[in-house]
């Protein structure tokens, strides 16, 4: 195998170097001092392998600065989105994106690319995760560290409470859907617009299509969903959330971990990977207004060993979410535990059977083994088919109907051809 010389690799250079000057507008002089001297430092680079180029990329521009030449420093720091003051502009870090009303933001396939690339780049061990220490490193160039220590309990980790790929894949979607506007300014400021050569952060987000138009033609091309988890205290919300994450009773009771009250996880769904969120809300939240109670589908969630934790639920149903055509999933925690009658005029099966809504879901994590992962697949279901009634809400039962359809369709179109045949 032939070992590319030293000249091979000026001539890399070089060109990296000519497309550097075509994004900057420099007089014809200053792109030939420029050009030459970066060459210069290059061969004195190469020479010395201890010396990094942007040593001699400073000492270049100190020359500039010295000389007089100014203007050519701050056309490369304009360039690259800085404005008067040193500081990167509100166009670059906030540009314009409109999110209509019913619409969502999720990254796109560019974004993650991005994301994973970034990732790469600061895993020094590659181990698969970042520690504290990468993390820190990772935000090195940001004014101030988005997410605060509630994100080791907000996505997954490894065995040494590390942010996987996955998990860290799984925050930045979380930051997309709740703060957009986070979002497009921390792409930003890792320099997305210049490295994926694209006019602004936007190329790395999708708007969705409006709920409405999705229910209409009853199908959705989102992959993010929202889950409201609400239950009275002590029903285990917390747990549930947690539990989301494959963690056990007996290991969320080890962690020392500030608690979130987001996680974001990956389900498959009909052969499908998305996104669901969960968000725990507070026992003592009002909800005033129809947003408070907006999500893609509400998780109400009772204690089978409190014989008055049902009530709450089937109140809350009752006032914000009988007609507001949520999806609305019942969840029976601690069934480990001996279930006692709910003081509720009706049982919860029969509360379910009379507002048309799938019998509720046992649920519980104490044992030593990894929690299940169906009953958030079914969460996600009910999400990704609004318009299916509750009772059909499982995957056995919609997949049931649609062969049945194909069947129908089958013998009709088998009927019709044997009448045009007998005709002719």
């Amino acid at each position: 195998m032939l070992t590319p010389t030293p000249f091979i690799y000026l001539f890399i250079y070089l060109l990296h170097l000519t497309f550097f000057l075509s994004l900057c507008t420099f007089s014809v002089l200053d792109s030939i001092i420029l050009f030459c001297c970066l060459a210069m430092v290059f061969c004195v680079q190469h020479l010395l392998d201890n010396v990094p180029l942007s040593l001699g990329f400073l000492f270049l521009n100190t020359l500039f600065i010295q000389r007089g030449r100014h203007e050519t420093t701050w056309t490369i720091l304009r360039k690259f989105g800085y404005d008067d003051s040193l500081e990167l502009t509100d166009d670059y870090l906030y540009p314009q994106l409109r999110v209509p009303l019913g619409s969502s933001t999720e990254l796109n396939h560019n974004g993650y690319r991005f994301l994973q690339k970034l990732f790469e780049k600061y895993d020094v061990d590659k181990d698969g995760a970042l520690s504290r220490l990468d993390m820190k490193n990772f935000f090195s160039v940001v004014p101030y560290m988005p997410w605060g220590e509630d994100m080791f309990t907000t996505v997954s980790t490894d065995e040494n409470d590390y942010i996987s790929l996955h998990g860290y894949l799984c925050q930045w979607t979380l930051t997309a859907y709740l703060d957009i506007h986070r979002c497009l300014e921390y792409l930003g400021y890792f320099g997305y617009p210049f490295i994926s050569e694209q006019e602004s952060q936007t190329a790395a987000v999708t708007v969705t299509q409006n709920k409405l138009e999705d229910l209409e033609k009853k199908q959705t091309q989102r992959n993010v969903f929202l889950c409201k988890v609400i239950g009275p205290r002590g029903t285990g919300k917390s747990s549930f959330l947690q539990a989301f994450l494959g963690k056990s009773l007996s290991k969320q009771k080890s962690s020392t971990g500030l608690l979130s009250y987001y996680t974001i996880n990956t389900v498959h769904v009909n052969n499908q990977e998305k996104y669901l969120i969960l968000y725990e809300v507070d026992v003592d939240t009002e909800f005033l207004k129809t947003s408070d109670a907006a999500c893609d589908v509400a998780c109400l969630m009772y204690d089978v060993s409190d014989p008055k934790s049902f009530n709450y639920c089937a109140s809350i149903y009752k006032q914000h979410y009988m007609e507001s055509g949520i999806p609305c999933v019942f969840v029976a925690s601690k069934s480990d535990l001996t279930e006692q009658k709910q003081q509720h005029g009706l049982s919860p099966s029969e509360f379910c059977y009379k507002h048309r809504l799938p019998p509720p879901l046992a649920f519980s994590c104490s044992g030593p083994e990894m929690p299940s992962t169906v009953i958030y697949s079914k969460l996600a279901l009910a999400a990704m088919f609004p318009h299916l009634n509750g009772s059909e809400l499982t995957a056995s039962s919609f997949w049931l109907r649609v062969t049945l359809g194909a069947a129908v369709v089958t013998l009709l179109g088998f009927t019709f051809y044997r009448a045009f045949i007998k005709q002719k």
